[in-house]
């Protein structure tokens, strides 16, 4: 399968290009004035005239697990005119045929493909891109199917299952030079990004301690539900909704169930839910993107860790000031700044916040589903990448094995392990169900 770059334009004084692929040809037929059948005049949307997007600067997007968070992040997709999606993979009936209905609605027509088996999309070799907005179970594991297959990936969090399902990510990601984004969309967000550039640059000083909203920090096992009779297959495929957990009987309620197995065989995953955005920017703010911290101990209703800089990190349900979901704080010795979901910011004096610009509230989406698109025409890095996510996750997971634990542990970042705890490590991965091995 050959790659997609999305190059620039030829120079016009080299109008052919040696490779020639779907984009290739409909942008040198387009140039050169193709008359092989009629008709014979090309409308101008077509040509990117009239603000349309030539078929060849579009990025092709398919869907996999397209649910209600999915149905979101897939609206600010199709938003952008420079997107084409044209494939739904769904396990459940209902779902791949609202996704249709939405696509088909959006374009005209009714192209929008419908497939239950995620091996049959990923082989459709004109499709770029895949947003995977699947339980947590199968986000690691589609992704990583996803590069190995030559596609693109925006995945909804929590990304990961496990470290060393983390350390996978971001090596298969490496390896293949596909595009990742985590959809940990407040690292695209105006007051977070203003907030962190004050904590990078130095304006707060000396870093001390950092705040995370974790969203709960109770861990339990996910266990069994009542055993119900499976529907027909080509209603719900139960099996391939489990894919890579561990089989259990069927059960209704956890098909909406967004909390079913998001870390370890834990039910909410701790601090995994919200940490895997709130650790993720206080994490961005200590310049530690490719590293974690060193130690997690679970203390008077909070998890406290540090890392080997020195800086703190506390995650706490409470405390915070009224400024909306997933609030972050950071502490330096020169002042501080807080700032949440409602796009607000308060600091310890008036000139840090200077120049911060027009207020966003809500944690839309849009901007990082463009900066994620901007990353696959580009082939650059964009902000959530697999190894921001991969450390950001880590994190997230050693934290919660110290709240299963009920106790402290010391981790070792470069190893990626807890030195001579074997009840930690055993910790740090789990079996896959066959045979869904990225």
């Amino acid at each position: 399968m050959k790659t997609k770059l999305f190059p620039a334009s030829p120079s016009p004084r080299a109008p052919f290009a040696p490779a020639l692929n779907r984009r290739g040809f409909l942008a040198r037929a387009l140039r050169v004035g193709a008359v092989f059948a009629l008709p014979q005049i090309v409308p101008g949307r077509v040509l990117g005239k009239d603000g349309g997007v030539a078929p060849s600067e579009r990025v092709v997007l398919g869907g996999i697990g397209i649910g209600n968070r999915g149905q979101y992040v897939l609206g600010c997709f199709l938003q952008e005119p420079d997107v084409q999606f044209v494939a739904i993979c769904d396990v459940r009936k209902q779902r791949r045929d609202a996704v249709k209905k939405l696509a088909d609605t959006k374009y005209g027509n009714s192209d929008c493909a419908q497939y239950k088996d995620i091996r049959e999309v990923l082989a459709r070799d004109d499709i770029d891109a895949f947003l995977i907005a699947t339980g947590p179970n199968w986000h690691a594991v589609a992704s990583m199917m996803a590069a190995k297959a030559g596609k693109d990936v925006y995945c909804e969090k929590p990304c990961t299952k496990n470290i060393a399902q983390s350390l996978q990510l971001a090596e298969v990601f490496r390896r293949t030079g596909r595009v990742f984004q985590a959809g940990t969309q407040r690292r695209s967000l105006p007051n977070f990004m203003f907030a962190i550039d004050l904590a990078r640059r130095g304006r707060l000083g000396k870093l001390q301690t950092l705040y995370a909203h974790p969203g709960g920090l109770g861990t339990a096992m996910s266990g069994w539900a009542d055993p119900e009779p499976e529907p027909p297959k080509d209603e719900v495929d139960w099996d391939l909704w489990l894919g890579p957990a561990a089989w259990r009987p069927y059960n209704r309620r956890l098909l909406d169930g967004f909390n079913f197995e998001k870390g370890g065989g834990m039910v909410g995953g701790g601090c995994l839910e919200w940490g895997s955005h709130c650790v993720d920017l206080c994490q961005w703010a200590n310049d530690a993107d490719d590293t974690a911290p060193v130690e997690y101990e679970p203390k008077d209703g909070q998890l406290h860790a540090r890392y080997a800089n020195g800086t703190r990190l506390i995650l706490r349900n409470e405390g915070w000031l009224p400024l909306g979901s997933c609030p972050v704080r950071f502490e330096g010795e020169q002042g501080w700044v807080e700032t949440g979901d409602n796009g607000d910011l308060v600091a310890s004096s008036p000139g840090l916040l200077e120049g911060k610009g027009a207020k966003i509230g809500g944690y839309p989406a849009d901007f990082h589903v463009r900066d994620f698109l901007d990353g696959v025409k580009t082939r650059g890095r964009t902000r959530a990448n697999a190894d921001v996510a991969c450390w950001a996750h880590i994190a997230c997971h050693a934290a919660n094995i110290a709240l299963f634990l009920n106790r402290k542990v010391v981790f070792d970042p470069k190893k990626c392990e807890f030195p001579g705890d074997e009840e930690a490590n055993r910790l740090r991965s789990e079996a896959l169900r066959e045979p869904w091995r990225a």
